[in-house]
């Protein structure tokens, strides 16, 4: 197997109100790019809340803070003005997803009301378009509460399982697999990650070539009920 992940450039500064999905197909065609059956087209959240106008104003760091604190359904810990928090979704993030980087000043980025429904309307558009069978990945940058370092997240999902469950299959000395599951909307993120950098202004990239499980997940799938929660 040969797995491709490549950039779509020429995206540009998107806008509220703006149709995301034929602004990536425009920008793929003016690429010479096209997708194909079981490609997986991976998109920042950031395009996606700026196109759905998720997106407030402040004037002051007391207002910044208002947004954040608006926008969590709980507070995890804080530490000088850094949040950790509970977002609408159930995600755990720094900020409740408020991010002020890469958009105007005095502007923040919220996440997306509903990113799996989000990332559904684009692969509605995608595969209407061009007959294909698509997935489509929301991502966002989340710290790690054990590791330093940033990686991508799936905040959304459409077309594919969120996560893959092992259990009750066998491992190679036939040991039968009790707990393993796989996040792999998050793999595919963090892969997509690595060809659109956080200044490169590239906020989609298509993963080509990785074979998927039928089915349809969210990304709430991933987070944990609390009774399965050993660290809260």
């Amino acid at each position: 197997m040969t797995l491709s992940i490549i950039p779509v450039p020429g995206i540009g500064e998107v806008q509220a109100g703006m149709d995301l999905a034929m602004v990536i197909l425009g920008a793929l065609e003016a690429a010479g790019l096209d997708l194909e059956d079981h490609d997986i087209v991976v998109v920042t959240h950031k395009v996606v809340s700026k196109a759905e106008g998720a997106v407030a104003s402040y004037g002051s760091d007391a207002e910044y803070q208002a947004i954040k604190e608006r926008e969590a359904t709980a507070v995890i810990r804080r530490r000088g003005d850094l949040m950790i928090a509970v977002t609408r979704q159930g995600f755990i993030c720094a900020n409740a997803g408020v991010d002020r980087s890469n958009v105007k000043p005095g502007q923040v980025v919220l996440h997306p009301r509903d990113p799996d429904r989000s990332a559904h309307r684009m692969r509605v558009r995608f595969e209407l378009a061009t007959d294909k069978q698509l997935a489509v990945i929301v991502t966002d940058t989340f710290g790690r509460a054990w590791r330093r370092g940033l990686t991508d997240v799936a905040i959304g999902v459409s077309g594919m399982p969120a996560i893959h469950d092992y259990r009750g299959t066998t491992d190679t000395w036939g040991r039968e697999l009790e707990v393993t599951e796989v996040a792999v909307v998050d793999e595919i993120a963090s892969a997509a990650d690595l060809v659109m950098g956080k200044a490169d202004a590239v906020p989609v990239a298509i993963i080509r070539g990785l074979s998927w499980q039928e089915g349809e997940g969210r990304a709430t799938d991933l987070v944990r009920s609390p009774g399965e929660d050993l660290f809260r």
